[in-house]
């Protein structure tokens, strides 16, 4: 066994190993299992544990990148990722904007000092009151359909001062893709703007960007929704907008994993299971997207690729470097931003989190099934480490605690099975993956998710049966353990 499989991760096992990547803070804080089952005690299960710390080093992969082409860079905290101010703070202290989702999630980033220019709206639904408040504090607005449009000139009226907005495109989906939900496309947006927000001096909604947001992480793809944006661009400048902006929204990736060969081979198997060919290694067979149809698989996984290439500066970087298509075909995306004076803007919320938390919870009990499997109950719902994917495709760590509450001997006899959920629900899975404990499991041992920050935590999170939603605890270096201002920390 290898040093780091003797160690804290030596506990649990998925069946077809996907080993995290994790930071060393993570590791040195999994190594005292006493200090995680403390926390616990005082703050509940499950907990969440935040250190913000590689926020920094992500984005400077990012700004970096961008220097070396000589491409001004806007990098927008993407706040909907987690909900912790102390995340917040430390964008704040980079440097960085801040991207909000709603009406609560912008007043409490003003109360954090975050300055105006800062800051980009771009909540999917845009009620009246929170059109209100962007034009009070002079936000910028991105603008995603015309009924909105007319909403917010109907806010600003006549006499106030210009609020900053930008234009969200539906770009040409790529082939294989649904159309966007988000946006429209560029004829339609130049024709709102004529009618609802034509240029001019001391105009009350004013034209500053160019705004677009894509599911997925393909880079070819952002490389044409830049195409067209630029198009826009000029559009909008023939008619006299002073556009300063491209903002290609979030997708940004990452890899939760280093080894590739794992995530190859979790699929092969998986489709192996599905197919008959061995055990399936999912809970009652669960395909993840997949299906067995006629001896063929059918479908597509639905699950975030928890192992892909390029990630965040490489990816940035490649798509910079494209050939830029219409017009600009001579050049790269780069020099058609530089020849424009456009700063390029991005929304990372993942990949700007990368490293900075993880989800701990209490084992409550264990048994077995009719045919064998074991069930572990563990004290938190499949919502509080989920994102909209099937699954959360990383091993998790099982860490033993002799808290001298034991009236028996530990139970350390090696077993499978599934980690299961308190949410009153047959399919309560907190993994669809059979998972493998050497050296058992027992009541009280800690349950440790690594790498949660980024929308695994706050994204589908529930309180429902009254369970109360998971406590948020900063482990911030050098500082004491301090529950985060969101749950009335200091």
């Amino acid at each position: 066994m290898s040093p780091e499989v003797a160690g804290p991760r030596s506990g649990c096992r998925g069946e077809v190993a996907l080993t995290a990547r994790m930071e060393p803070w993570q590791l040195a804080l999994c190594a005292e299992p006493a200090r995680i089952a403390g926390w616990l005690e005082r703050h509940g299960s499950p907990l969440n544990v935040i250190d913000p710390s590689p926020l920094a080093r992500n984005a400077a992969e990012l700004a970096q990148v961008a220097r070396a082409a000589d491409v001004e860079l806007g990098i927008f905290f993407a706040r909907k990722a987690n909900k912790a101010l102390a995340l917040v703070d430390a964008a704040l202290r980079l440097d960085l904007g801040v991207d909000v989702a709603s009406e609560r999630e912008l007043a409490q980033v003003l109360a954090r000092g975050a300055a105006a220019p800062r800051i980009v709206v771009t909540a999917a639904v845009k009620p009246r009151a929170l059109l209100a408040r962007c034009v009070a504090a002079g936000v910028t607005v991105v603008v995603d359909n015309e009924d909105e449009l007319e909403t917010l000139a109907a806010v600003v009226g006549a006499g106030v001062r210009s609020v900053p907005i930008a234009l969200r495109l539906a770009p040409f989906p790529a082939v294989g893709r649904a159309e966007t939900r988000f946006g429209l496309p560029a004829a339609e947006l130049l024709a709102i703007a004529d009618r609802h927000a034509p240029a001019g001096e001391g105009a009350p909604l004013r034209i500053d960007g160019v705004h677009f947001h894509l599911d997925g992480y393909d880079a070819a793809e952002r490389v044409s929704a830049l195409g067209e944006s630029l198009g826009l661009v000029d559009a909008l400048r023939e008619r006299g907008h002073r556009v300063q902006f491209v903002d290609m929204g979030g997708g940004i990736p990452m890899s939760y994993l280093d080894d590739g060969g794992e995530w190859r081979r979790f699929w092969d198997e998986h489709r192996a299971g599905l197919l008959g060919g061995r055990e399936p290694l999912t809970f009652n067979g669960h395909g993840l997207g997949l299906t067995a149809h006629e001896g063929e698989i059918v479908g597509r996984p639905n699950v975030y690729p928890y192992h892909q290439e390029p990630t965040r500066g490489a990816w940035l970087g490649a798509i910079l470097g494209a050939a830029a298509p219409g017009r600009d075909a001579a050049g790269t995306i780069a020099a058609a931003l530089r020849m424009r004076g456009l700063q390029l803007r991005c929304e990372p919320g993942r990949s700007l989190l990368d490293g900075c938390g993880l989800t701990a919870a209490r084992v409550e009990f264990r048994k077995q099934r009719r045919d064998g499997r074991w069930l572990i109950g563990v004290a938190m719902n499949r919502t509080q480490c989920r994102s909209t994917s099937d699954d959360f495709l990383v091993d998790p760590l099982l860490l033993h605690v002799d808290d001298g509450s034991r009236a028996g001997p530990r139970r350390d006899h090696p077993i499978e099975g599934y980690l299961v959920g308190a949410y009153c629900i047959e399919r309560e899975l907190l993994t669809w993956r059979r998972l493998r404990f050497p050296r058992g499991v027992d009541v009280g041992d800690v349950v440790v998710f690594p790498n949660t920050a980024g929308y695994l935590m706050h994204i589908l999170e529930s309180a429902s049966h009254q369970i109360p939603l998971a406590r948020n605890l900063v482990v911030a270096p050098g500082a004491a353990a301090t529950l985060d201002r969101i749950d009335g920390g200091p």
